[in-house]
Order: structure tokens, then C-alpha cells, then sequence
């Protein structure tokens, strides 16, 4: 493709400086920063990584909880046609340096305290090259002559104005790490042209009429779906505000919602239904949010009840994964209600096709299945990636037959509305019978008793499989036991769908985004001899 056709993804922060240059940009605890600074700090990061001996194509590795570098940072890379390879804070030194290593990193930026993190991608990683600590470096580091301060390195390149780096469409941009539930993870590769369509996209379906009067929170790493909303609003210029630590504080978060009138969010239901339960949301003036965005994973109808009823028609939901960067489908503010009885409720619906993309329901033989009938969930459009990185086999398995294949069951009504019904790997199968743990969960955490709850199947002799409930019992009203949850399912499920046991734990294992882990919860299973591995006689 011409490059006549294709901007640098970094323009958008370019046009924000020139048209805002004293607006807030960027708002962490006390310390504000306007798009001029941003911008300069960003020319000035170019700057001294191309003095540094960093190119066009190089990948740069970030190790960090959220602060104004990792928000800048990635302007940096894409603005020198680099890759920036961003990590999820919460990951290990061991994690981190097969990241670091997959992705030939050239250059790190990381955080002071992550320390081991840094010696372990050096030790695992020939091509790096430079380290940039963000605090203060470990003083044998600095002696290396590799090791660098990176404030100190901004200061010496402040004032610097770098050419930007001409890109084509294919140019590869971020590589998004997936979570890796089934073997290490993969690099997703996001290009410029492929994200200059989702910004535009998330734009158009999520946060539409955003200007620069508008501010989001970021309640997540930007490391992964967070950065991605951080990118439409940098391009409305629209402030984003930061947590002022790594944990989710609820009644903080509603402080500053109130403070700052914050009028966008991007999250996970788990973490909406965090916000939504905590009493503080009716402590806090909330009234200037327009979207709560939400994501990762579809959210129970009681907690999308109660955020309607606490929030008002406020929740945007939208499902992609980080191959499509979220672009599938959307059900826009419009289409929720709290109430079951109106028909734009749209319960159980993740909504049309995102604008520009198309949805399929296929089967195995990756042929278009009937309107109702369940099957293999694939999208095709300008939102998928470019496949990924030095991995063919699990490329072309993703692409197989013109389509991206997200692994997620679902089905689409007469509409065009999509309905996921769960994750090819979620569904077991007890005496014959396809079991979708999703409908039960959905059922038990009607219950009044139940906080949290994650149904799997187990392996069983007689049956093939059959369903368990892992169930967090809700604080401050009488615990709900096994009996009373089974009796509560009698008439509302068919008993082939019925969990076989329950078990009560303390906390649900999640993801450092807040999704519930499933693979963790099993694992955790057998370990606590909860549930026993069939012998193989």
C-alpha cells in the first residue's frame, strides 16, 4: 500500500498539541501536564533514544505501572516507527523477559522498583541494547554505560524537535501481548493503518461527540485495553486522569470521578460491579459520566442491572479481543435497560457489528451456520491484526479461511444482535449434552446470597463431565449453602445444566485486568483436592 495512504498513528498527538497546547492533557495525583508538555516530552524522548542508537522498526520493551511516562512513551515509538511492546505491570521477572525476548527488544524503559525485572530480561534478551529507568537507577547500572536516567535524558534532549518517522499501512506499531490462558503468550501485531481504523472506529461506536472538554480515568494498566482508550481521547484531546496507585481504591475513584467531572471510563464488569456495590458511588457527583465502557468479558445481568439503576443509561458494551482491539460488536447506551420487560433491554446481547466490520457465525467446516443456531464466533474487517509476531502456525490458525477466529461460542438473533454463549474451552459436555456453564452463572448470581460465582466442568466417570460451582457468598446477608443454590435452579435450568457441587470460596483468582480466571480457579480445584483427577483405569 502507498504510504500516500497512511499517517503516522503519533499525528494524533501532534494535532492535539497544536490545536490545545495549554489544556490539561495528562492528571496524576496533584501533577498536571498540558499537550504542549506532553508533545515536547515526547520530541524529547525521540530525541534521545535516536541519539542512543534506537531505529525505524526497533521494538521498545516498558515495564511500569501507570504514570506519565508509560503515557507517553508509546507516543515516542510510534512517532520513530517503532514497536512499543508494553507489559502488564503485575507480570513476573521471568514473564517479562520471555516478553523481552520474543520481541527482540532493542531498549527498555522500566520502572526503579522492578529491578529483577530488568536483570532478567538482559540476561534473557541479546538484542537489547539501552535500559531507561524511570526514578532512580540502581547505582551499579548506570556504570554500565547501557543504563540511563530517563528524566535525565529528556532533560539533555529538551527542546529537540525530531522528524517523524514515515510509516506504511503494514508497519507494525504495538505488539499486544495476549494473555497467554493456553501457552505462553502471543504478540498481536497492531500496524498504524489497522489502528488509525480502530481509533477512528472506537470514536464513531464508543465515545461518540468527545471533544477536548471531556475526561476520562484510567482504571486499568495502558498497557493493554486502558492504552487503547487513551489513544480516542488523545485524539479529541480530552484529558485522562490516572488512579494515584496500582490498587483500585473505590471511594478515591469516585472522588476524582466528582472532582475532575469525569465524562468517560474504559473497564472490566468486574470492576463496574466493584464500582456500582461500593457506597461511595452514592456519596460522589457522578452525574458528568456519559460512557462506561465495558469489556473483556460479558457482563451478568444482575450487576448490568444495578450499575443501570445506580449510573442511569450510562454503560456502553462492546466485545473484540485484542487481535480485532475490541472492534466487533458494540451495544450502545441506547440498547440497555434496566428493566427485563423492555425490548431495549437487549438482555444477554453484546450487540451489531461494530461499524465497518463484519460477524459470522461458523462451524467447523467454517461454513455460516443459521440464524439461533451456536457456533464458532469470526469477524473479518480493517480492525484485525496483522497476525502474529514470528509465529505462522498460530497466525494462520487465527486466519484460517478469510476469517479472524476468536474461540468464543456464540449465536446471532434475527437482528443481526450477538448473543456469546462462552469460550469454546468453557463449554464441557455431561451424558451427550453441550453445557454451556454461562446461563447458570448467570442464574446463581440472581441469587441474593451470591457475590461472584465461575461453573466448569470437571471430568466424571459416568457422565464424561459434569458442572461444579466455585461461589464467593455476598457480605452482610444469611450465607447461602449448596441446598439452598440447587433448589434455587429448580425450574429456572434444566438439571443437565445443574453444577453437580459447590464450593465456597473466599476470592475468585483473576487476571491483572479483573477478569475471573478459570484456568486458575481449576487448577486451584485440584489442588485443594476439591475435586479428584479420574485414574486412568
Amino acid at each position: 500500500m502507498n504510504p500516500a495512504q497512511t499517517t503516522n498513528l503519533a499525528r494524533l498527538l501532534t494535532h492535539t498539541a497544536r490545536l490545545f497546547p495549554d489544556r490539561p492533557a495528562l492528571i496524576h495525583g496533584d501533577r498536571t501536564w498540558t499537550w504542549q508538555e506532553i508533545d515536547a516530552r515526547v520530541d524529547a524522548l525521540v530525541a534521545a533514544l535516536t541519539a542512543l542508537g534506537v531505529r525505524q522498526g526497533d521494538r521498545i520493551l516498558l515495564q511500569s505501572r501507570n504514570n506519565v511516562q508509560v503515557f507517553e512513551s508509546c507516543w515516542a515509538a510510534f512517532r520513530m516507527g517503532c514497536v512499543w511492546v508494553p507489559t502488564n505491570f503485575r507480570l513476573t521477572p521471568a514473564e517479562v523477559a520471555y516478553l523481552g525476548s520474543s520481541s527482540g527488544a532493542a531498549a527498555m524503559i522500566v520502572e526503579d522498583l522492578f529491578e529483577g525485572h530488568a536483570a532478567a530480561v538482559r540476561a534473557e534478551s541479546p538484542a537489547l541494547r539501552h535500559v531507561l529507568w524511570i526514578g532512580q537507577p540502581p547505582a551499579a547500572a548506570l556504570s554500565s554505560g547501557n543504563d540511563h536516567c530517563y528524566e535525565s535524558l529528556l532533560a539533555r534532549h529538551a527542546g529537540a524537535a525530531p522528524a517523524e518517522a514515515t510509516v506504511a499501512h503494514d508497519d507494525p506499531l504495538w505488539f499486544f501481548y495476549t494473555s497467554g490462558t493456553t501457552g505462553r503468550p502471543k504478540a498481536g501485531i497492531l500496524t498504524h493503518g489497522q489502528m488509525a481504523f480502530v481509533v477512528t472506529n472506537h470514536l464513531a461506536d464508543l465515545i461518540p461527540g468527545t471533544t477536548e472538554a471531556d475526561v476520562s480515568i484510567a482504571v486499568a494498566p495502558l498497557s493493554h485495553g486502558a492504552g487503547i482508550h487513551a489513544l480516542l481521547n488523545v485524539a479529541r484531546g480530552a484529558a485522562t486522569v490516572l488512579m494515584p496507585g496500582e490498587k483500585l481504591d473505590v471511594e478515591v475513584f469516585w472522588q476524582l470521578v466528582q472532582r475532575h467531572r469525569v465524562s468517560n471510563l474504559f473497564t472490566v464488569p468486574t470492576i463496574v460491579k466493584m464500582l456500582v456495590e461500593h457506597p461511595s458511588v452514592d456519596q460522589h457527583d457522578h452525574s458528568s459520566l456519559k460512557f462506561v465502557i465495558y469489556a473483556g468479558a460479558p457482563m451478568y445481568r444482575a450487576d448490568q442491572r444495578l450499575a443501570l439503576q445506580k449510573l442511569g443509561p450510562k454503560l456502553v458494551q462492546y466485545f473484540g479481543l485484542g487481535e480485532v482491539t475490541g472492534c466487533i460488536t458494540v451495544l450502545p447506551a441506547h440498547m440497555h435497560s434496566a428493566d427485563d420487560a423492555d425490548p431495549n433491554a437487549n438482555v444477554g446481547s453484546c450487540g451489531r457489528p461494530r461499524t465497518g466490520m463484519e460477524v459470522a457465525i461458523l462451524d467447523a467446516d467454517m461454513k455460516p451456520l443459521p440464524t439461533g443456531e451456536v457456533g464458532e464466533i469470526c469477524v473479518r474487517g480493517p480492525a484485525v491484526f496483522a497476525g502474529y509476531h514470528a509465529n505462522p502456525e498460530a497466525t494462520a490458525k487465527a486466519l484460517r479461511g478469510g476469517w479472524f477466529h476468536t474461540g468464543d461460542l456464540g449465536r446471532v438473533d434475527a437482528r443481526g444482535l450477538l448473543y456469546i454463549t462462552g469460550r469454546e474451552s468453557d463449554m464441557y459436555i455431561s451424558g451427550g449434552s453441550n453445557v454451556y456453564p454461562r446461563e447458570c452463572e448467570e442464574l446463581l448470581l440472581t441469587h441474593p446470597g451470591v457475590a461472584e460465582v465461575a461453573v466448569l466442568g470437571v471430568p466424571d466417570r459416568h457422565w464424561g463431565e459434569v458442572g461444579v460451582a466455585v461461589v464467593v457468598r455476598r457480605e452482610g446477608v444469611e450465607p447461602v449453602d449448596e441446598a439452598a443454590l440447587i433448589a434455587f435452579l429448580d425450574g429456572r435450568l434444566a438439571r443437565y445444566r445443574w453444577p453437580r457441587q459447590v464450593f465456597f470460596w473466599d476470592a475468585l483468582p483473576k487476571s491483572g485486568y479483573g477478569k475471573i480466571t478459570k484456568k486458575d480457579v481449576r487448577a486451584l480445584l485440584y489442588e485443594r483436592g476439591e475435586v479428584q483427577p479420574l485414574s486412568p483405569d
